[in-house]
């Protein structure tokens, strides 16, 4: 599919296991609410052993657990469900519906990451989400130091410049080691 090479689309989630019997997806969901699936009419399915992903128009979409309950045109059963069980789900970009301080993961890896000093940290090596906020491991050499994603610590994110400038909390880090 020529919107899948060209880069077009974003994974938000993966389909789990079938939910009922009607045909209902439970998708572990990457986005923090289940906006993030109803800001498009459609969704693309996508699996290892498929060749190109394959779009599906969105009938519903429902907050459950960690997660949404997805109910896809042309899946009415459980049985069309389960052989969807694994299946990445995207949508295109461009339907993305963003406040402005939400940012994708990807959008975030290799910042340059500045003390509110000027002093240079580290790039953002990967992020980790856990309970109520996510964390940034910033990576310098062979150190690496978790950076809770939070207003008070995280000041600025410049994704034209390649920036995020951070206020760590005293004790967060010792500058000595830096």
């Amino acid at each position: 599919m020529d919107s899948v090479a060209s880069g077009n689309l974003l994974v938000i989630g993966k389909v789990t296991k079938a939910h009922g019997l009607k045909g209902l997806l439970r998708v572990y969901s990457y986005a923090r609410s289940e906006e993030a699936f109803q800001g498009s009419p459609t969704v693309f399915l996508s699996k290892e052993e498929w060749e190109n992903a394959r779009e599906f128009h969105v009938i519903s979409v429902a907050a459950y657990k960690n997660g949404v309950l997805l109910a896809l045109e042309g899946i009415s059963s459980i049985e069309m469900a389960e052989h969807l069980k694994g299946a990445e789900v995207l949508i295109e970009k461009s339907s993305i519906v963003r406040a402005d301080d939400e940012y994708f993961w990807h959008e975030l890896t290799g910042l340059k990451v500045f003390l509110n000093t000027g002093e240079y940290l580290g790039d953002v090596s990967g992020i980790i989400s856990e309970k109520g906020n996510d964390i940034y491991l910033v990576r310098n050499g062979d150190r690496e130091w978790p950076i809770p994603a939070t207003h008070e610590v995280v000041r600025e994110i410049d994704l034209e410049s390649g920036t995020m400038i951070i206020c760590p909390l005293e004790g967060m880090l010792d500058l000595n080691e830096v």
